[in-house]
């Protein structure tokens, strides 16, 4: 069946943003006097939403509430990380390339974080569905975001792929039986493996579907 759908992950996928996510929560732990995240920390954070990311990271400092802190990470906002994300460099040609064939959405542990990231590098106009860690019911792995997305679009699981580059991306497409693309993760247990926006043209759901 042919692919209607393509729905993006955004941290790992859309943008390079392991030095964004490591100055963010950086900030908060200076904030609250406490050394920088571990290795391990970071990759976590990479992965998860924002409240789980700040659980994970302070569990170390019980004296910290965790009220306390999303007050505090509210406050700041986003905009003093947004220097470091890295736009991948072929997304604004693929999109162009899909935008009008294919529906285009977003599945993201991200919160509040995505509308202002999306704006600030003009790609609002592409994803006429967006689902954050906010947004869903659940996040990500639970299959609520994506099961969302598929029902906006009435798309069935096969006429959809899901671009990911975690596990939590795997668990999350296999929840709702959506082929998975990794992208620069060739390690990640996939339906497909690529390592830029292009080549996913290429593969077999959208080789010569497209006008």
């Amino acid at each position: 069946m042919m692919v209607k759908l393509i729905v993006f992950d955004c941290d790992g996928v859309l943008f390079d943003s392991r030095r964004a996510n490591q100055e963010y929560y950086n900030h908060l732990l200076r904030h609250f006097n406490h050394p920088p995240m571990s290795e391990e920390e970071l990759e976590y954070a990479h992965m998860h939403n924002a409240l789980d990311a700040i659980r994970h990271i302070f569990r170390h400092y019980p004296e910290d509430s965790p009220e306390e802190i999303d007050t505090f990470r509210r406050a700041q906002g986003y905009e003093h990380v947004l220097p470091h994300m890295i736009m991948e460099e072929d997304l604004v040609e693929f999109l162009d390339r899909v935008k009008g064939q294919l529906h285009l959405a977003i599945s993201t542990n991200r919160g509040n974080t995505m509308m202002p990231l999306l704006r600030t590098f003009k790609l609002e106009g592409y994803f006429t569905k967006i689902v954050t860690s906010e947004t869903a019911r659940r996040p990500k792995p639970a299959p609520d975001g994506l099961d969302e997305i598929l029902e906006h679009f009435r798309c069935s699981p096969d006429e959809a792929i899901f671009i990911g580059d975690s596990i939590i991306d795997a668990e999350h497409a296999a929840a709702c039986s959506v082929p998975l693309v990794a992208f620069k993760n060739p390690t990640l247990e996939a339906d497909y493996h690529v390592f830029s926006f292009m080549e996913i043209l290429t593969l077999p759901p959208l080789q010569n579907h497209l006008p």
